[in-house]
C-alpha cells in the first residue's frame, strides 16, 4: 500500500507541474505539502490552520481537478510519449542504430505534427 500511495504522490506532484496554476493558492499549498513534503494530513493542517478533513478534501478537489485537465488536454501523458521517444532514439544512436534512432526520432514528429495539427 505504501508504494501506491507513493506512486500517487509522484503522479500528482507530476500532473501540478503542469497544471498546478489552474488549482487554488491554498490547493496548491496543500498539494505541495503533501506530495513534495511528504507531510501527514495532521501536519499539513496544522501548517495551513485548517481540519484534517478539510485537508483531506481539499486533496481530493485537487486532484480531481488536476486528473480533469490532463483528460481533457493530455499534455502530461504528451510529455511522457515525446520524453519516452527521445530516451529510446539516445538509446538506439549508443547502440550505433541509426535506422532505428530516424524512425523513432520521425514518429515523434509526425505525432508532434500531428497534436499540433489537432490543437
Amino acid at each position: 500500500m505504501a508504494q501506491e500511495d507513493l506512486r500517487k504522490k509522484v503522479d500528482l506532484a507530476f500532473l501540478s507541474a503542469f497544471y498546478g496554476g489552474l488549482l487554488t493558492e491554498k490547493q496548491r499549498r496543500v498539494l505541495s505539502l503533501h506530495c513534495e513534503e511528504d507531510l501527514s494530513l495532521a501536519e499539513i493542517a496544522e501548517e495551513v490552520g485548517i481540519s484534517r478533513q478539510a485537508v483531506h478534501e481539499t486533496l481530493v478537489r485537487a486532484a480531481a481537478r488536476l486528473n480533469e485537465m490532463e483528460c481533457s488536454l493530455g499534455v502530461a501523458a504528451r510529455f511522457r510519449r515525446m520524453e519516452d521517444g527521445l530516451e529510446a532514439a539516445l538509446s538506439a544512436v549508443r547502440q550505433k542504430e541509426y535506422n532505428r534512432a530516424e524512425q523513432l526520432l520521425s514518429g515523434l514528429l509526425a505525432l508532434d505534427q500531428e497534436e499540433n495539427n489537432g490543437l
